[in-house]
């Protein structure tokens, strides 16, 4: 996955590819995300396509839902999203970091060599 602490530290092109590859996976799990959220939103509350738009982006932001929700199943929905939406930041700003943190500790390593 990411080179082994024996080995060179990458070159900064190929690292900037690593982060582009990081990054598009980070914004491909947000848009499954919101995907999951205006479908959500539309089925169970029977809001348009951009009202469950916006209600999913709003949740996703964390920002807080803009219409009222009349259904029980649309406040179930609303609340499990609420918190599938933290874990689905948590975890796309993890994998956005990964390449950056992997690589200052990557260098540190090689700076300080292996005995300190």
């Amino acid at each position: 996955m990411f080179e082994h602490r024996r080995q060179p530290l990458l070159p900064r092109r190929a690292f900037m590819l690593r982060i582009l590859r990081y990054g598009l996976s980070a914004l491909g799990l947000i848009f499954a995300a919101l995907g999951i959220g205006v479908l959500g939103y539309h089925e169970t509350e029977g809001l348009s396509w951009i009202d469950a738009l916006l209600n999913a982006s709003m949740i996703l932001g964390g920002m807080g839902e803009i219409n009222e929700l009349h259904t029980s199943a649309g406040k179930l929905f609303a609340s499990f999203y609420a918190l599938f939406s933290g874990l689905v930041f948590l975890f796309a700003v993890g994998v956005l970091l990964a390449p950056i943190v992997h690589r200052f500790f990557h260098y540190f390593h090689m700076e300080f060599g292996e005995g300190r």
